[in-house]
């Protein structure tokens, strides 16, 4: 007997999202595609902010129950010419009403774990980040082409909030 083994790509990335919840599933379905990013990152210790590009793809999962994504950056020591350095799974639980969110930088050595719910005309995401802090992941100003993303945290447990990240993004297809 021959059993037919997809590729590992073919098994994990979906057409679209899943039927049973369309509407939810437009909410980080929106930015399913691929997007030029220009971000800049605070460095709490010196207080300067550091500028970076990178590429960012978003596709369906798990038979369309989810969204992933990947940040892509340009490397001259890859073959391929680029490096993936983070990436994040956003599962929609219908009996939580929200999302649940794991995003993995293994080389800055971010863990994050969060909860997404909608906010104003765009995606709130609140978790703790690896070194315990409360953290914060806005998705605002969201069109067809173009969004904006800002990542605060917390050094008192929610009560007032520092920006540490800002991203603004272009749709490439």
């Amino acid at each position: 007997m021959t059993i037919s083994v997809p590729r590992f790509t073919e098994a994990l990335i979906a057409p679209g999202p899943t039927p049973e919840y369309p509407g939810r599933m437009r909410r980080f379905g929106q930015l399913v595609g691929t997007w030029a990013a220009k971000g800049s990152r605070l460095d709490e210790a010196s207080g300067e902010w550091r500028e970076r590009d990178f590429i960012w793809i978003v596709d369906f999962v798990l038979d369309g129950r989810a969204v992933q994504d990947i940040e892509v950056v340009a490397s001259d020591t890859h073959p391929s010419g680029f490096e993936t350095v983070a990436m994040a799974v956003r599962v929609y639980d219908p009996h939580a009403g929200a999302w649940r969110v794991s995003y993995f930088a293994p080389k800055i050595g971010e863990y994050c774990h969060l909860v997404a719910t909608p906010h104003r005309n765009g995606l709130r995401q609140d978790g703790t980040g690896t070194d315990g802090r409360p953290i914060r992941w806005n998705f605002v100003s969201i069109t067809d082409d173009s969004y904006s993303w800002e990542g605060w945290v917390s050094d008192d447990e929610g009560v007032t909030w520092l920006l540490v990240e800002h991203n603004e993004a272009t749709r490439i297809r």
